[in-house]
């Protein structure tokens, strides 16, 4: 098969302005701005260093790398993949022709743009653990293992593929505690995915107690709209009085979902609508333009908010989702 790469823009923030715009793209808009094809590594370090004197080797080697990488060894007819965390999905595609440079999308951190045919989005939980651990780079840009790429378009169409060992990539060693770190986040969002939605709710309201609040958790059944009360005072009397609603499933959360929602709160109320399924841009907007204040946690919120508070997390909150603490050199 042909080969597969995967480029992150900022981390997965932008998602949906490669899927919006059409294509995969990078930033490092200095570079960008004077690169051409066919210039060597070499050649694109002594460029950086001269605009970034200050900056450790490590860092000007990555960026020469990639932004080379970008240029030069990926191809048109290439398929490409980009991860969105909060969303926890993967979209792939086909690479279109060459990278261009694009000083109106500097500031998204987009200088550099290969157009791309969107063609698939694929569930993360559809892929096998050893492909979850090997796409947790935290690498711009790295070259999917084949038996990896295998595994995603499989996905995508709907085939049944048993995950195979592989050898490591052959690729430009990242910062290895970024790896764990980024790893360990991606490994307790499985855990937290796996959760009947009993347990999250319950997770959920044991973070708000970690974080200073009493609350109180409805029981199963029809809630109107809220299925956690968080207060000082345990009762709702006193403010903040946060209600939060829990959705735990696969599709996003959109604007008719949190309008809702909010439909049934008091001015005073303050909101906090969890969705591990992520939410629609239109959802996003709603939030931003609410009469009453409101929060939204994706996945990916809820599980930094977890590993920020877990040491004040009660025993029954750590029995939901045990995590052991590891200690690395600074």
């Amino acid at each position: 098969m042909t080969k597969m790469w995967m480029v992150r823009g900022d981390g997965g923030r932008l998602y949906e302005e490669f899927r919006e715009k059409g294509v995969a793209a990078i930033g490092w808009a200095d570079l960008g701005e004077h690169a051409q094809k066919g210039m060597s590594r070499d050649q694109l370090k002594q460029m950086y260093r001269g605009w970034h004197p200050q900056a450790k080797p490590g860092a000007v080697a990555s960026a020469a790398s990639q932004v080379w990488r970008f240029i030069n060894e990926i191809k048109a007819g290439d398929w490409i993949a980009t991860y969105s965390p909060a969303n926890r999905t993967y979209l792939l595609g086909e690479i279109l022709g060459e990278s261009r440079y694009h000083p109106e999308w500097t500031d998204l951190d987009m200088a550099m743009a290969r157009a791309v045919e969107w063609r698939h989005e694929v569930d993360r939980d559809a892929l096998g653990a050893q492909a979850k651990n090997s796409l947790g780079s935290t690498l711009t840009i790295f070259q999917i293992p084949p038996h990896v790429a295998t595994e995603l378009q499989a996905a995508a169409t709907g085939q049944a593929v048993v995950s195979t060992p592989s050898e490591q990539m052959e690729e430009d060693t990242p910062d290895p505690l970024d790896e764990i770190e980024l790893l360990a986040v991606e490994r307790i969002k499985d855990m937290v995915s796996a959760l009947d939605w009993s347990e999250l709710q319950d997770l959920v309201a044991g973070i708000l107690r970690a974080m200073g609040y009493k609350t109180q958790v409805s029981p199963a059944g029809a809630d109107r709209g809220k299925d956690i009360i968080a207060s000082p005072d345990g009762f709702g009397f006193e403010n903040p009085r946060i209600v939060v609603e829990v959705k735990h499933r696969s599709g996003q959360m959109r604007s008719q979902d949190l309008r809702s929602f909010l439909g049934g709160r008091h001015k005073d109320d303050r909101g906090l609508y969890v969705s591990t399924g992520g939410f629609s841009k239109d959802a996003h907007y709603e939030a931003e333009r609410a009469q009453v204040p409101l929060t939204l946690w994706t996945l990916d919120n809820l599980v930094r908010a977890l590993v920020e508070h877990y040491d004040a997390t009660d025993a029954e909150t750590k029995r939901i989702v045990p995590l052991k603490r590891m200690y690395w050199p600074a």
